[in-house]
């Protein structure tokens, strides 16, 4: 939630901001293109101090003056669960998605991580010397408890990235170092399709290089976020075809580490365009000339906002987008929002109450809108939030 303060309190706290700041003058600098984004340990501190400051008179420099949505108060609010713990040794969590029974289901590195040496210049994983990890990477836990229920994936991927669970219980899974997208279906580990040459990263249509994140539509098209050196979507039949891929040449401005992905209820892909700043959502035909005169559809929706910055992770409940960011300035918390794509706005923030996000990188919504989980890569845990309606959670703007 964001928290509001009169005039008065805001220039205090903004002078006390001004102070800190100042002390953190020589900054940091993140690899746009490094997934670990660990930060050292003595700005940390100083960071979060900086973010619950700057929280404190956000109201004041981004405020809204008083605009409202007509639809706003019928829309569902993350509030941190105070019950929830994270499971005990995991690696950086690096994907979540929610089964059809509401269980939360993880991906994690164990005890890998991404750092400035993991790949050559060509994209290549430098540590296939190191094998697959060793360690289950899959982790199914309790929705009330976060306790760990059951465990896969050992012997199998070598650096772990987006995972998402579609409407039959398919886990879909994509892995950086091995450059490839991997569906199982439910109860099984041995992967029903994979998509990709294993270890071989390629712009062509039969490799990807380095996919982030995998979303399926209602029709069973297959979109895959393709990814930290391709930035592009592809778009799929079920059996791995290739029915589009976007952006095309002359089209809208490139992407830049297209980071995750959701689909919208009316079916337009949205997409965490990460070092762009913003969220796009556009038609899986995107490109295409319209069928018809009625599926003519203006330029794709852009949402972007002044303390949007690095959007890292995305996931929707009908047609209202939730969205989170991570370190892009000390000038930007980080935290979450929420967005209607169709007008192109942000219309709220939420954050845990219990403490701060630090380094987010992923979030799922369940199937029946209740509950809201982001993944952290350091330190590494997981956040649960309950999705209640706006009347007692809502923000308040300024007039």
């Amino acid at each position: 939630m964001l928290l509001i303060t009169s005039p008065r309190k805001g220039k205090s706290a903004f002078m006390g901001c001004l102070f800190l700041l100042l002390g953190l003058a020589s900054g940091y600098v993140i690899n746009p293109y490094l997934d670990s984004e660990l930060l050292p340990e003595n700005v940390v501190d100083e960071l979060l101090d900086l973010i619950t400051c700057i929280n404190k008179i956000l109201a004041i420099i981004f405020q809204d003056k008083g605009r409202k949505i007509s639809h706003q108060n019928q829309q569902l609010y993350p509030v941190e669960n105070s019950i929830w713990r994270t499971p005990k040794d995991l690696g950086q969590i690096t994907g979540v998605g929610v089964d059809p029974a509401g269980n939360p289901v993880i991906f994690h590195r164990a005890d890998r991580t991404w750092d400035y040496g993991s790949f050559d210049d060509t994209f290549k994983f430098r540590e296939t010397f190191k094998g697959p990890i060793n360690q289950d990477t899959v982790l199914t836990l309790n929705p009330k408890s976060g306790s760990v229920e059951s465990s896969w994936g050992s012997n199998m991927f070598y650096l772990p990235h987006g995972l998402h669970i579609d409407a039959r219980g398919n886990v879909w899974l994509t892995d950086v170092a091995l450059h490839q997208v991997f569906k199982f279906t439910p109860g099984s580990t041995n992967p029903d399709l994979i998509l990709g040459e294993a270890l071989t990263p390629g712009s062509d249509n039969d490799h990807f290089c380095q996919p982030t994140s995998v979303a399926i539509a209602n029709t069973g098209e297959i979109v895959v976020a393709d990814g930290y050196c391709n930035n592009r979507i592809i778009v799929l039949d079920p059996f791995g075809n290739i029915i589009n891929i976007i952006p095309r040449p002359g089209e809208f401005v490139a992407l830049r580490v297209p980071h995750a992905l959701t689909i919208l209820e009316q079916g337009d892909v949205c997409v965490a365009d990460r070092e762009n700043m913003r969220v796009i959502c556009m038609s899986l035909r995107e490109g295409f000339p319209p069928d018809n005169e009625q599926d003519k559809r203006g330029p794709p929706l852009t949402l972007h906002a002044p303390d949007l910055g690095r959007v890292f992770a995305v996931a929707s409940h009908g047609n209202t987008l939730y969205a989170v960011n991570g370190p892009t300035s000390p000038m930007i918390p980080v935290r979450g929002f929420i967005m209607d794509p169709n007008s192109e706005t942000v219309f709220g923030h939420w954050a845990p109450t219990s403490g701060m996000f630090t380094q987010p990188h992923a979030m799922a919504i369940s199937p029946n809108a209740t509950e809201l989980y982001v993944t952290e890569i350091g330190p590494n845990r997981i956040w649960k939030f309950d999705l209640v309606k706006n009347s007692l959670h809502q923000e308040t703007p300024l007039e």
